[in-house]
């Protein structure tokens, strides 16, 4: 099944261009929400579509789920793929920076985070790349006319950390979220643009820490743990980070559905350590 993940990562590397391409004509709200009650732009649909199929396409992909659909689709035998179609879309009408977030499971969906083989996320920037891990390894990669090359082999998150974003609204933070916030916001600097692969990319290029943390109004979080918490915490920790929900590594977390949602802290290990410390106490 090895070649299989190095299948799906060029299937997801191809799409991408073709995603991209399709985003200026797609800026409108689509006529139904996600599962998880979220306004679909036609840009989400588009981009759920086309993985379905590239994906689908590929032999040993058993299953492909993404948080655009409620269920799991059969198409075939093999690994379940799970997917975040474009991570942050709603960065589109402002045009801020997108993700495409991908999963590869060996076991059926809902499954736990240590039933991945491979994890990564293409980044729509000035330049679009994909961070892609597998056998502890993380690399980036440029894609072009979607061909893949190496930028950077053996990615690891830098010693010396230097920013932090955090999601959510401030007056929404529990108290221990705050006071841990006001803790480093001395130490680094604040990065935040509103798409979780923007935030995570910056801590995996300059060090530091990302959080969609429980909320006072949403103490399960925000982001989904198949399709957005386990893929980049994989990643994440593949680059000798550490992902945690608040009391340990988010790749433990016991999944009770498809569309769970999780707090997520990815970063730094003393970071984390320093946030675990304080988080839920």
């Amino acid at each position: 099944m090895t070649d299989t993940v190095a299948a799906i990562r060029e299937a997801v590397a191809a799409a991408a261009p073709v995603i991209r391409a399709g985003l200026p004509g797609r800026r409108e709200e689509g006529d139904a929400e996600n599962p998880s009650g979220e306004r679909r732009l036609a840009a989400d649909e588009y981009a759920d579509s086309l993985l379905e199929e590239r994906l689908g396409d590929v032999d040993g992909v058993g299953a492909y789920a993404s948080e655009e659909r409620k269920g799991v689709a059969d198409v075939g035998d093999g690994y379940s793929v799970a997917v975040d179609p474009l991570d942050g879309s709603s960065n589109l009408k402002p045009n801020n920076v997108m993700g495409t977030i991908v999963g590869v499971y060996d076991a059926p969906l809902p499954a736990s985070g240590r039933d991945l083989v491979a994890a990564g996320y293409v980044l729509y920037g000035p330049i679009t790349t994909m961070t892609f891990a597998r056998e502890g390894t993380v690399t980036e990669y440029l894609i072009e006319d979607g061909a893949t090359t190496v930028l950077r082999e053996d990615v690891t998150l830098p010693d010396d950390p230097t920013v932090y974003g955090f999601g959510g609204r401030v007056p929404d933070w529990p108290p221990d979220v705050a006071a841990y916030v006001e803790a480093i916001e001395s130490e680094l600097k604040l990065r935040y643009g509103g798409a979780m692969i923007g935030d995570v990319n910056q801590v995996l290029t300059y060090g530091g820490v990302f959080a969609y943390p429980a909320l006072e109004s949403a103490p399960e979080g925000k982001l989904r743990l198949q399709f957005e918490c386990n893929p980049v915490g994989y990643v994440v920790e593949s680059a000798g980070g550490r992902s945690s929900d608040g009391t340990g590594s988010v790749l433990d977390v016991d999944p009770g559905g498809l569309h769970e949602r999780t707090p997520v802290y990815l970063g730094n290990p003393d970071l984390i350590d320093r946030l675990e410390d304080v988080v839920g106490k």
